[in-house]
């Protein structure tokens, strides 16, 4: 007969703890060597990270000196502010063409001359041409310096990149920070109250002017979350483990600070457009989101930006340096309210329908809006009162010059792109989609080239005084 050997239920547990301890203590000591083995030393950073790192930062220097001088071959960068022009909180707005023109040749030169014969003699501004990131190979979100000093006294969060810089100087960028104008509140004006609204100041900011589902919205928008150069992996371009960045981060106030990025849905890389960073101001009436994607809502774009744009449309990148799922009934759709309260900037010089009063306006932004709607074209394609069609145009720039590479970006065709409006464009340069024209008289030689308008200098002066009105 057999007889079964039966375990005290005490000696069992006692054995059990033994061995659960045992494994515990052997996951440790594995752990433990385990970072040794990559880091060096327990907490340290990855030997290869390390070494990446090392080497960029022994770029960079390199790097950022090419860039430098493709702005200055291109522009000139120096601040000189109009006289008595400023954006809405103060700041001075830049004036007069900053693009160089090819030796021995006048704007009227070039504005003769059609896009055939351009091309043929190689006579297209270089600034007018795609604007290349900073590290077009590399490319990623960079931020102006101001705006990381500012995040971090605030926040202790570092947007600082190892590897790259910001280019443009400060004096050509928005003014910081900008105002906050409520379509719900116009009464208040900049309910920002001057600062830059983070989660530190927001609560308090906001409490008593939006409702809780507003100001849920407003939370998600300045809460940090990975992206692609900006992780906890050791696949990013901070010193340290990062937190993340933030939609503020570049549409700063619901603005824009023109931090750069490369666009994440053109491939090769050479072939992605630099970003300059729109204005979210006035998207209530925008029905196209995105300089080429034509997103159908704000919530799609806020949904896309985070799963797609932040990881360069990667998705397997974005699980693994942690992308934050939106649920879309209730963050996304919280997010995109506040977005819509989000209003352009008083312009005192407009009626209801968004035209001049002729009763404030100067005669030169009288025949500035003339031009606007009548020789200069502008206004088939930026009709008042908010200046955009919602649609997308297709310019053919590559008409004037031939494909070429400039600091590892393909020159070529750019295809269509979003309208964006004009209300409030003295606040939010540079200007096109990448950010190559500096001012608005670049914008306004540009367009003259480019539609074979040929406006004299005083039309061209009438039509900018008019766009700074707007």
């Amino acid at each position: 007969m057999q007889t079964k050997c039966i375990m005290p239920a005490a000696v069992f547990w006692r054995a059990s703890l033994a061995v659960l301890v045992g494994l515990a203590v052997w996951r440790m000591v594995a752990g433990q060597e385990g970072v040794q083995s990559r880091g060096g030393q327990a907490g340290g950073q990855g030997s290869e990270f390390t070494a990446a790192m090392e080497r960029m930062k022994a770029a960079k220097k390199g790097v950022m000196k090419k860039h430098a001088s493709l702005l200055a071959a291109r522009y000139d960068l120096s601040d000189r502010p109009a006289a008595g022009v400023t954006m809405s909180r103060g700041k001075p707005v830049q004036q007069g063409p900053r693009t160089k023109l090819p030796q021995g040749t006048t704007w009227e030169d070039l504005a003769a001359l059609g896009p055939e014969e351009i091309k043929k003699r190689g006579l297209f501004p270089a600034g007018f041409m795609p604007l290349p990131h900073p590290n077009h190979a590399e490319g990623g979100m960079l931020f102006p310096k101001f705006h990381i000093d500012e995040i971090k006294r605030q926040e202790e969060r570092d947007l600082t990149r190892f590897d790259l810089d910001y280019d443009l100087p400060d004096h050509l960028l928005p003014e910081f920070p900008p105002p906050i104008y409520l379509t719900t509140r116009p009464d208040l004006g900049d309910v920002s109250q001057g600062k830059l609204v983070t989660l530190e100041n927001y609560y308090e900011l906001f409490k008593d002017i939006l409702n809780p589902k507003q100001l849920e919205g407003l939370r998600l928008l300045l809460v940090p979350m990975a992206q692609q150069q900006f992780n906890a992996t050791d696949d990013r371009r901070s010193e340290q483990p990062h937190r993340g960045v933030t939609c503020f981060d570049c549409h700063v106030n619901g603005h824009t600070n023109a931090a750069t990025h490369l666009v994440g849905d053109i491939r090769p890389q050479a072939f992605r457009h630099r970003i300059d960073t729109p204005s979210l101001r006035g998207v209530n009436v925008q029905r196209l989101f995105g300089s080429q994607r034509a997103l159908r809502s704000i919530e799609d774009f806020t949904e896309f930006e985070q799963r797609a744009a932040y990881f360069d449309g990667d998705p397997v990148s974005a699980q693994r340096k942690g992308v934050t799922i939106l649920e879309r009934g209730s963050q996304v759709h919280f997010m995109a309210e506040f977005q819509a309260l989000l209003d352009f900037p008083p312009a005192p010089k407009l009626n209801v329908l968004g035209r001049l009063d002729p009763r404030l306006a100067t005669e030169a932004e009288l025949r500035g809006e003339a031009l606007f709607f009548g020789k200069a074209q502008c206004g088939t394609c930026h009709p008042a009162p908010y200046y955009t069609d919602n649609l997308m145009h297709n310019l053919r720039v590559e008409r004037f010059y031939e494909p070429q590479e400039i600091n590892g970006r393909t020159a070529s065709a750019d295809g269509p792109i979003k309208t964006f409006p004009l209300r409030g464009i003295k606040d939010s340069p540079p200007y096109l989609h990448d950010g190559r024209l500096l001012t608005l008289e670049d914008t306004v030689e540009f367009f003259n080239l480019i539609l074979e308008l040929r406006l004299d200098q005083q039309e061209k002066e009438d039509l900018v005084a008019f766009l700074r009105c707007l």
